[in-house]
């Protein structure tokens, strides 16, 4: 039986487990499927078992999509361009990580049907998953992408990769058409994020990254002054399609069934 395995520091939220045994099973395929919390200390030996094929394949979260990076043999284009991991599997006895946050997350705004064309877009949040943002929002055209993180220098950093971003003051909101939640704030229902959007006008798109649970403080905000609102269900299932279909060559079908299984 083929292992595969969803690696975070937390993992306690992910449904990855839980979408990956359902489009195995569907498929016929004799394989396993389970999240396990990590340390950056583990990751070297982490990937020698995908080497020795004792592990078949990997998806990468918080915290870990970019300190992996120095473990693994071979990157994909746009693993390479993001500095950003979220997806590892053996090709000719080589390492390789790669990367579907990106197709994942352009996927998702396609289907919430919000044009990204010449929009300004606002980040909140510096960690692994936003330099695939940033590609993607630049990929569909976005005018400008407006990056805020509690701690600045890890903003600034991005720049390395994307020179014309900008990095505003974290407490500073700056005028937007789109703004994603990319922090881990709203993983723990309790969590807030202490900034006041009561006057960011009207017509806006609250977009977060974190689909489990459903709602966050911060989407329930946007919806409550009257902003389209959407969590990072669709585009977690989407990079989760991507990723299985670098595994097992076959697109696992995507359909009311699937969608309603992370609502379970």
């Amino acid at each position: 039986m083929k292992k595969y395995l969803v690696i975070g520091n937390p993992i306690k939220h992910s449904l990855s487990p839980k979408l990956h045994n359902f489009w195995m099973k569907e498929n016929n395929i004799n394989a396993n499927y389970e999240k396990k919390i990590m340390n950056n200390d583990e990751l070297k030996n982490l990937i020698l078992k995908v080497k020795n094929e004792e592990i078949n394949g990997i998806n990468v979260t918080v915290p870990f999509k970019k300190t992996i990076i120095p473990f693994i043999d071979i990157l994909s284009d746009e693993a390479q361009k993001t500095q950003s991991v979220n997806t590892v599997y053996l090709h000719n006895g080589k390492t390789v990580g790669h990367n579907t946050d990106i197709d994942g997350f352009m996927m998702s705004v396609k289907n919430s049907k919000f044009n990204i064309d010449g929009k300004k877009i606002f980040i909140l949040g510096a960690g692994g998953v936003v330099s695939s943002l940033v590609y993607a929002l630049k990929k569909m055209k976005a005018s400008n992408v407006i990056i805020s993180n509690r701690t600045q220098t890890k903003a600034e950093d991005l720049k390395n990769l994307f020179n014309d971003i900008e990095v505003l003051k974290w407490g500073n909101i700056p005028n937007f058409d789109m703004i994603i939640n990319a922090t881990s704030l709203g993983l723990d229902p309790k969590d807030r994020i202490d900034l006041d959007f009561s006057m960011v006008g009207k017509d806006k798109f609250f977009y977060d990254v974190i689909y489990n649970p459903i709602q966050t403080n911060f989407l329930k905000e946007g919806e409550k002054l009257g902003h389209k609102t959407e969590n990072g269900k669709m585009m977690f299932i989407y990079q989760a399609s991507l990723s299985f279909k670098v595994w097992h060559g076959i697109q696992p079908q995507i359909n009311k069934e699937t969608i309603n299984l992370l609502d379970q």
